[in-house]
């Protein structure tokens, strides 16, 4: 009787996720005995980075995207939303739909790669009325977000609501909210020509911040110098500012001052605004929130190895995983990067584990940030040099497309690139809506018996 064979299960098809399962399927490539399984909510790898330039009409959508199967070779894989694990039965139940059933996946081995959503801070309005920028159908509600007020403006008469409507007011002074405002103004200012009525001073984009400064882990010259180019695009940047309440209609903020501990009336203030995209924070997936899973603040608790703690031959990495800078003693920062060399390790544990042999401790350390803060300009802190200007900008887009697995891909976003060069951006608006939500349906036993 054949060996059965032991099932490596991989959740999320994020940047962890896919670099794990390619890593496995390198070391496994020759082993029968070894099966590989990735989970995946989407059929495709999402190049995050470049969600700003999609917002901002100068990527397609289909360029920043790379299809999963495409990627992998050995892997079998699923297109599915993991509903809950069961560490102790060794297995994870995806949901089911009107239009499949759920299915029951048995693990011997598991890497746990769900990354993150948007925290909103229990700030239930904002999280109804705000707009967010993690997928592409964020990126895309976004765009005809902003050439839909353009419309509106354009014809008019009320200053008030003019002025609101002119108003777009970014959450969050980090990575995210830095790019996207910068792509935003651009964007604007672009497709101003279009609209005779509008003027330029009528259109506003502001950062909201609630640090002391911007882009934080950069170094204090480069997060000035970002800050300088961004005000002088005429870009608001308003730091140590909170976001209270969001009504769809009016921002209410107020100032946060270390000093006094007494909240002062004068400290707030409302900003008239439809628009406001909200980028200033993530949080781990329910699903692992409500896992059986040691948690510290909604991540899962792993040991030097990435290995969850209590469950040996489970890993965790990414977003979802708690992993603590020892420089700092604070959790390192929720990147790509971190999220990639997470993934080698794992999947290196995870052969010697297979093959008993020794794991290796998770080491970390960061070749460097880069941040593009609108058309040839950005910051770059790589190597320990300092870089500002069109030639970080310049090198932010040729490490970003580098990463880019598909050559095609790569491909279709220089000449997305090259095309913004010369000719101006699309302003149609495109009507799109989702279905609704999808049912939950009943949980088969086992996947294996089925087919």
């Amino acid at each position: 009787m054949a060996e059965k064979k032991r099932k490596i299960v991989v959740l999320g098809g994020g940047y962890g996720g896919v670099e794990c399962t390619r890593k496995l399927e390198e070391y496994f490539k020759n082993d029968d005995d070894i099966e590989i399984v990735l989970i995946s909510e989407d059929n495709f790898l999402l190049f995050t980075p470049m969600l700003p330039q999609v917002a901002a009409g100068m990527l397609a959508t289909r360029h920043i995207v790379m299809p999963i199967r495409t990627i992998i070779h050995k892997t079998t894989f699923y297109e599915g939303r993991v509903k809950n694990i069961d560490p102790y039965g060794k297995i994870v139940n995806l949901w089911g739909t009107n239009e499949k059933r759920g299915v029951s996946i048995h693990y011997d081995f598991l890497v746990v790669s769900l990354g993150s959503e948007t925290n909103f801070f229990g700030m239930s309005d904002v999280e109804k009325h705000a707009y967010t920028i993690k997928n592409l159908n964020d990126a895309m509600t976004i765009r005809n977000r902003v050439i839909d007020m353009l419309e509106q403006a354009e014809n008019e008469s009320n200053p008030i609501l003019r002025k609101s409507l002119l108003t777009f007011v970014i959450v969050g002074g980090g990575f995210a909210g830095i790019e996207t405002a910068g792509e935003l103004m651009d964007l604007l200012l672009d497709a101003r020509k279009y609209y005779p009525k509008i003027k330029k001073n009528e259109i506003k984009v502001i950062v909201l911040e609630a640090l002391p400064n911007i882009l934080p882990g950069f170094s204090e010259k480069l997060a000035k110098f970002a800050y300088n180019l961004l005000t002088k695009h005429g870009i608001e940047i308003k730091l140590k500012t909170a976001v209270t309440s969001f009504n769809g209609n009016e921002i209410m903020v107020k100032k946060i001052d270390g000093s006094s501990e007494k909240e002062d009336s004068s400290d707030r203030e409302s900003i008239q605004t439809r628009t406001m995209i909200w980028t200033a924070g993530v949080t781990p997936v329910n699903t692992i929130k409500r896992s059986m899973f040691k948690t510290e603040r909604g991540k899962i608790i792993v040991n030097d190895y990435l290995e969850v703690v209590d469950f040996p031959g489970v890993f965790a990495i990414g977003d979802c995983a708690l992993f603590i800078d020892q420089s700092t003693k604070r959790p390192f920062a929720p990147t790509a990067q971190l999220a990639e060399a997470q993934a080698k390790t794992a999947a290196h544990n995870l052969h010697a584990l297979i093959r008993n042999e020794k794991m290796k401790k998770f080491e970390y350390e960061s070749r460097g940030q880069m941040a593009i803060i609108g058309k040839r300009n950005g910051v770059a802190s790589i190597f320990g040099m300092n870089i500002s200007g069109i030639w970080a900008w310049a090198l932010w887009r040729n490490v970003y497309i580098s990463k880019i697995p598909k050559w095609d891909k790569r491909l279709r976003v220089l000449l997305d690139w090259t095309i913004d060069m010369f000719f101006d951006r699309d302003i149609s608006r495109l009507k799109f809506s989702d279905r609704e939500t999808k049912k939950e349906y009943k949980v088969l036993d086992e996947v294996d018996d089925v087919w």
